[in-house]
């Protein structure tokens, strides 16, 4: 039997890369389908200009290609609102679904959930988009300050993150949109209980396939995935090969459609952030990262975010 989400009002924490995909991604695919706004904070204003800026650039690219006409675009441009940084998470009290979408950081991201806990209507969604860290860990930061997790407040506070195992199963979820979100067909979700119910619904409704993870660091997609660009920034590193050669091998002999040393579309900072959480959360050598790829952060080289990584980007 079809369940409906309910949601039509979204909010989007961090206008970076991915929350600005978000927000365009989300004006596009919702607003037919759910009527929806979206609002979107940040805590800084330089990141929230350039990430309308980039949400523009890509919205006028869609029209160029006419994937989309000019007038949806600029309505569903006009649905985005930014939230003022004074009244910040207070400010999405009403949204029907958050999705969290910072900086692979455990602290900022425990700072976050626990003001949404504390702010949001208790049927919302909260969700968040991070690609190792630990669901249950972030979910333990909904414990209001001062109570045991084992007390009756806690159980039931932290239940509305762990669904699975406490009290109140419909409202916290984790999930993980792939980059560039308006692009790839896949999400995948960690966690269970009836909260992932309504955000599988949504992401239906939204187009994408589906698939579930257990919450382990990295669950399915980056615990295989970091390794494997690690592994290719190594062998560049010890002179294997050029990195031309290497991309070149992945793209015709494995069928890929972009080599390992390309995907610095996602930031060399993320991948490094991700590989410091995985070897962090596991121990495991094969998690440890690259002294290039932590070469190439320090030096400031992040990817396509910034135009240069092991590739010159011009736009």
């Amino acid at each position: 039997m079809s369940i409906s989400h309910g949601i039509k009002t979204l909010g989007i924490i961090g206008a970076g890369q991915m929350g600005t995909l978000f927000g365009q991604f989300a004006q596009i695919r919702l607003s037919v389908k759910l009527s929806s706004t979206r609002e979107i904070y940040d805590r800084s204003s330089e990141q929230i200009s350039k990430g309308l800026s980039l949400m523009d650039k890509l919205l006028a690219k869609d029209v160029a290609k006419g994937k989309i006409q000019e007038g949806d675009a600029r309505q569903a441009r006009e649905r985005v609102s930014v939230v003022d940084q004074v009244v910040g998470v207070q400010a999405l009290r009403d949204v029907d679904m958050v999705i969290e979408a910072v900086s692979e950081n455990l602290q900022v991201k425990q700072r976050i959930f626990s003001e949404l806990a504390a702010e949001t209507k208790p049927d919302a969604i909260l969700a968040t988009n991070t690609s190792s860290i630990s669901i249950t860990k972030i979910a333990a930061s909904a414990v209001p300050q001062g109570e045991s997790a084992a007390s009756a407040l806690g159980k039931k506070s932290a239940g509305r993150v762990v669904g699975k195992l406490y009290a109140r199963p419909n409202k916290w979820s984790g999930l993980h949109f792939f980059n560039p979100v308006p692009v790839m067909v896949r999400l995948y979700f960690a966690n269970v209980g009836r909260g992932l119910t309504r955000a599988r619904a949504f992401a239906v409704a939204c187009d994408k396939e589906v698939t579930v993870s257990k919450d382990v660091p990295g669950f399915v997609s980056n615990a295989l995935l970091m390794p494997f660009i690690n592994e290719a920034i190594m062998w560049l590193e010890k002179g294997v090969a050029t990195r031309d050669d290497i991309d070149k091998t992945l793209r015709l002999g494995m069928n890929h459609p972009m080599g390992p040393l390309q995907l610095g579309i996602i930031g060399l900072d993320t991948c490094l952030a991700i590989q410091q959480t995985l070897y962090a959360g596991t121990g495991d050598s094969k998690y440890r990262p690259s002294v290039l790829l932590e070469r190439m952060v320090d030096a400031g080289w992040l990817g396509r975010k910034n135009g240069k990584g092991f590739y010159d980007y011009d736009d």
